[in-house]
Formats: structure tokens, C-alpha cells, sequence
């Protein structure tokens, strides 16, 4: 029983820093935009699917890295220049013009992919004794690209020019625009990294999961579930949050069932809603 405990807590891991990588591309969006992104889990599912074509076409999975995000960053530029722009960002007329766009990406998806979920072969195959129990490889290897991608998004906001300029924009749009930083560009960026971590997100879980026109809607609340109890537009909050979130359902699950940890999740957000608005991780640098 605690062996079996053990690894529900290690997938909870696992699975909290790939929510924590697609979800970071949902706060970002939202704290510099001010865009309610209904359309992100499907900017996951996007990863995905796009994962599963590159494999069944070359056979190759690793190329993915690369062509993946870079599509997803082209789509992310391109919908914020074509839609978002036009709406000026507005957070109401975010919900409405996401929403549609959800159902346009499906149905897009359906027609071309299927309707039938799919299952991608792992890169790597094989399993260690974890406490007793065969635990899958690539489990890990995930968690560790999740973790990889996290430290390297947080190093380009933190240690770059465009980095420093996306943090100032967040903070003051009309000082950053006098001061001579293109502000519209940034909003492209932005858009296009959110769509771009969304779909890497949604590489490093295709053989973990069911690659499916439908994927996303699981995906969307959970991210939602850490921006919210994380705190608004904290993005190291966030992904606290997403890992905290997971883990705590992996164990939980252990004890009763998945049904159950994910009530518990969403008891916590509408705790911290009503006695701690700002966030679980308020004291976590922005």
C-alpha cells in the first residue's frame, strides 16, 4: 500500500511540473495581456497531435522539440495579431473570442486527426524498481524536461533584453511604450511563447498520455486550478501551485480515488478565493 502511495505521489510530481509548463504559458498571457485564454488546453492539445504526425511521418520523436514550439509560437504571433489585437486585449471579449477559438482548433483537429484517440510509443522504453514497483523511465525523463524548460523560461524573463522588456510591459504598459519599448511586438512574443510552452508541454506528455482532439479540456481547468490558487499573474506561484496541486491529488488518489483528490483541489481554490485572494505563494518573487 505505501509503495503504491509512493508512486501516485511521484506521478502527481511528474504530472504537476508538465501542468506547471503549460500553465506558466497561461499566466503570462494573462498578467501581461490580460487575456482569460479559454483556448490553451488546446494550444496543449495542439502539442500533442502535431507530436503524434512528426512521429508517425519520420518515426523520429526528438525532432519534435523544435518544430513543435516553433508552430506553435508562428500560431500564437498570428492569432494575437489577427484576433486579440483587434479586441485591444479586453478580458470579457477575451472569453468570447477564446471560446470560439477552442471550438474552431477541435474542430480542425477532428477532421483532420479523427475523432478516435490515438496512442503515441514512448522514446524511451524500459522501467526501474521504485520501491517495489516498475516504474516507467520516461516518467522521469519528463519531469526532468518540464523542469528544464521552467528554468530556462524563468533565466529569459530574468537574464535577457526581451525578457526585461516582456516583466516592464507587465508591470506599466504606458511607461514601457514611452520609454521606447515596442510594446505591440511584445505582445506578439508573448502570445506566441504562451501557444509555443503550451505545445511543449503537450510533446513531453503525448506518450504518457492519449493524444486526442479533446485532450485539452481535461488540461484547461487544472491550469486554471494553479493560476488562481498560485495568485494572479505569479508566475513562480503558478508553477508552486501546479506541482503542489498534483502531487497532493496523487496522494490523496492513493486513499480514495481520483473523483475525491480532484474535489479536494477544487475546494482549495475556492478557500483561497475567499480568505486569500492574492494566492497561496504571494511572498514568491514575481
Amino acid at each position: 500500500m505505501s509503495s503504491t502511495i509512493a508512486v501516485l505521489a511521484i506521478n502527481g510530481l511528474v504530472f504537476g511540473l508538465i501542468i506547471a509548463l503549460i500553465a506558466l504559458g497561461l499566466s503570462i498571457i494573462f498578467g501581461l495581456l490580460d487575456v482569460i485564454n479559454l483556448a490553451h488546453g488546446d494550444f496543449f492539445m495542439v502539442g500533442t497531435v502535431l507530436t503524434y504526425v512528426i512521429f508517425t511521418m519520420s518515426g523520429l520523436f526528438w525532432p519534435a522539440f523544435i518544430l513543435v514550439p516553433l508552430i506553435g509560437f508562428l500560431l500564437g504571433a498570428l492569432i494575437q495579431k489577427l484576433v486579440m489585437e483587434r479586441l485591444r486585449n479586453a478580458a470579457e471579449l477575451s472569453i468570447v473570442a477564446t471560446f470560439g477559438l477552442s471550438m474552431i482548433i477541435q474542430e480542425v483537429v477532428r477532421m483532420t486527426f479523427g475523432a478516435a484517440p490515438k496512442r503515441l510509443v514512448s522514446p524511451i522504453q524500459g522501467t526501474f524498481n521504485l520501491l517495489g514497483v516498475e516504474y516507467d523511465i520516461y516518467r522521469i525523463v519528463a519531469a526532468l524536461i518540464s523542469a528544464a524548460a521552467i528554468t530556462f523560461f524563468f533565466l529569459f524573463l530574468n537574464k535577457t533584453k526581451l525578457g526585461t522588456w516582456m516583466r516592464a510591459v507587465r508591470h506599466d504598459r504606458n511607461s514601457a511604450t514611452a520609454l521606447g519599448i515596442p510594446t505591440q511586438s511584445i505582445f506578439w512574443i508573448t502570445f506566441g511563447l504562451g501557444f509555443a510552452m503550451a505545445t511543449l508541454g503537450g510533446i513531453v506528455a503525448a506518450p504518457i498520455t492519449t493524444v486526442d482532439f479533446r485532450a485539452g479540456v481535461d488540461v484547461l481547468p487544472f491550469c486554471f486550478m494553479a493560476v488562481i490558487i498560485g495568485g494572479l499573474g505569479n508566475l513562480p506561484g503558478t508553477a508552486a501551485a501546479a506541482v503542489l496541486l498534483s502531487f497532493l491529488e496523487g496522494v490523496i488518489s492513493g486513499f480514495t480515488d481520483p473523483t475525491i483528490a480532484r474535489i479536494f483541489s477544487l475546494v482549495l481554490m475556492s478557500a483561497v478565493l475567499l480568505f486569500r485572494p492574492q494566492g497561496l505563494f504571494k511572498g514568491l518573487a514575481k
